[in-house]
């Protein structure tokens, strides 16, 4: 299906339409010379370019792509931040002049959430370097949502707040593009049309029209606050692709890159084409293989925070890890005759670190670095501010079967609302850092939870809660932060059986009315946690305790003096007590 929505009989001949368009297109560049690759006809590597008649001398278009930046504008121990990657992007821009081809620089979303030099100013501080560092689009992510209106409220707190203002706001000050080709606005059935937001641009590099298309992951709306994606659903990639790419190639694009906030892992960079050390179910290797052959040139992924740099279905896709930590690379090489590419490279993404990249020393770049001054002095008395509590080691999210810092936040939710029975908190995703050892700053604090999400509370019957606890104990990765009750899990006649425990040991009914203290975000459905038992209508929010992260704050500071790790996991009474690994198999 392609929209969600639309009428039967407009999905067949939506598809339709746009299926006959995209073969059309097709025939029409086989017939001048421009065919694009027979399935069976072998994929053309870094070593081996495609078969060809073209005499002339191909040039080279580099494609730089970034992806997931979370704010992270500032280099760590010597390395990353967008002034470094300036210092790259003039090294390639250079040798692409030389050559004679050009180079493009797109990124695959989640830019602003993440930093105190990107939230003090809801991302226009990512968007200015941004402006000065030349990208050419940028596709939305889940979390250029999180802001929601402009100013300090994270969710629309009247009816005249625009729950996507922040963002449009940020939209409007780029000298580049938004795409979000798969954002459908329910109200009209078509991709979101804001000032500067579209599905796609096409640009001029070399001589070459290139068109950019801007995707977001399947799972978008319910990886950001639910209220300020109101209104808003996501079509399916590959049909979307299928529908938009055909419609550039007959406006005169000569290229197709997709820009998406959605994406995979590899752990092995040694063959582009060997996919064995892939996540073969990666969500952007699936739509890559439901493309026809030939549709796309290269496909700039992003979102899963994993490194990527691989042809699939001949199609090389890129993807670095987050934080500004490094960029991915593909090079097209291009008959300036036909503009048809010729041969696709595929990189391993590559570190942003001092030393020289292209046989040039690599010098971070100063413009840059001034352009992101202010936002740096704005947040650095902020970070530097004492919490009020010293670590005496490190505490940690990793943990099995459950995580120090998560039981660290849950307790502090749990204490942020008087008669709660439980605190739920998701470890995976909603932590982003470990806390470090020593005296704890705001900023440590900030890193660990970015998000300007809200403690708020209502109730549930104990069969809902022991309902989410099975299915935590039925999944893989890190089991949800908890405090308040514990769950044992033990498996009976070869199923399990879940028991929910107060902290005197007394066993909860299913018929028991329990006060849950949690995040906004978890109560208006990210992630899912709440899903299987959210009634039609939403759940009813009965408290507001305050920002998560000042929630925690203040809990630390009242508590002071030192913590350790080994104070927040309890081995004789475990939250969370399982017959074996994740997810619980009982045989």
């Amino acid at each position: 299906m392609l929209l969600a929505g639309l009428a039967s009989n407009d999905i067949v001949s939506a598809v339709f339409r746009r299926r006959i368009a995209a073969l059309l297109v097709l025939a029409s560049l086989a017939a001048c010379g421009g065919a694009r690759r027979d399935p069976a006809t072998p994929v053309a590597s870094s070593t081996q370019p495609a078969a060809s008649p073209a005499a002339s001398p191909t040039f080279t278009l580099t494609i730089v792509g970034t992806n997931d930046l979370h704010g992270g504008i500032l280099e760590r121990d010597g390395r990353g931040g967008l002034a470094l990657l300036g210092g790259y992007v003039k090294i390639l821009r250079a040798a692409r002049a030389r050559d004679g081809g050009a180079v493009l620089l797109v990124d695959a979303g989640d830019m602003f959430q993440g930093t105190l030099e990107s939230n003090l100013s809801e991302g226009a501080s990512v968007v200015a370097a941004y402006n000065a560092l030349g990208y050419a689009a940028a596709a939305i992510g889940n979390h250029e949502f999180d802001f929601g209106p402009v100013g300090p409220a994270a969710t629309p707190q009247s009816a005249s707040d625009d729950p996507r203002g922040a963002l449009k706001a940020r939209a409007a000050e780029a000298k580049f593009p938004f795409l979000a080709a798969n954002i459908i606005d329910a109200a009209t059935n078509k991709p979101i049309a804001w000032p500067n937001v579209m599905p796609s641009t096409t640009v001029t590099a070399a001589g070459v029209r290139v068109g950019i298309i801007g995707l977001v992951t399947r799972g978008a709306l319910s990886a950001t606050i639910a209220s300020n994606t109101v209104g808003l659903r996501i079509a399916p990639l590959a049909e979307t692709i299928e529908a938009e790419a055909p419609r550039l190639r007959a406006a005169g694009a000569d290229v197709i890159i997709v820009t998406a906030h959605a994406g995979g892992r590899c752990t092995a960079f040694d063959n582009p084409e060997d996919l064995s050390s892939c996540d073969q179910n990666a969500e952007m290797f699936q739509v890559a293989r439901q493309l026809p052959s030939g549709l796309v040139d290269a496909i700039v992924g992003g979102h899963s925070h994993a490194p990527i740099g691989h042809q699939v279905a001949g199609i090389p896709i890129s993807e670095a890890n987050s934080g500004g930590r490094s960029f991915g690379r593909i090079d097209l090489e291009i008959d300036p005759a036909t503009k048809r590419v010729m041969s696709r490279k595929s990189f391993a993404p590559i570190d942003l670190a001092p030393g020289t990249y292209e046989s040039a020393t690599i010098v971070p770049d100063t413009k840059i670095a001034g352009v992101l001054a202010p936002a740096v002095e704005s947040a650095r008395a902020l970070k530097a501010s004492a919490v009020g509590i010293t670590l005496t080691t490190p505490i940690r999210r990793a943990g099995v079967p459950e995580s120090p810092l998560g039981n660290l936040f849950t307790d502090a939710y749990l204490a942020a609302v008087p008669g709660a029975d439980v605190a739920f908190n998701n470890t995976s995703g909603g932590l982003r850092a470990d806390l470090p050892a020593g005296p704890l700053s705001y900023g440590a604090l900030f890193e660990v939870m970015p998000f300007d999400n809200r403690i708020v509370a209502f109730h549930l019957a104990g069969a809902d809660v022991r309902k989410i606890a099975a299915a935590q104990a039925s999944r893989r990765g890190a089991l949800v932060g908890m405090s308040g009750l514990r769950v044992v899990v033990t498996c009976d006649a070869g199923a399990p059986m879940v028991a929910l425990l107060r902290p005197n040991g007394t066993p909860v009914r299913d018929s028991d009315r329990l006060l849950i203290a949690t995040t906004d975000f978890l109560a208006t459905g990210g992630d899912g946690l709440f899903a299987s038992v959210t009634p039609p209508n939403g759940l009813t929010i009965e408290r507001d305790a305050g920002a998560a992260r000042d929630v925690v704050a203040a809990w630390l500071k009242a508590r002071g003096g030192t913590l350790s790790e080994a104070e927040l996991v309890d081995a004789s009474k475990l939250r969370w007590t399982l017959p074996g690994p994740q997810p619980v198999a009982c045989r």
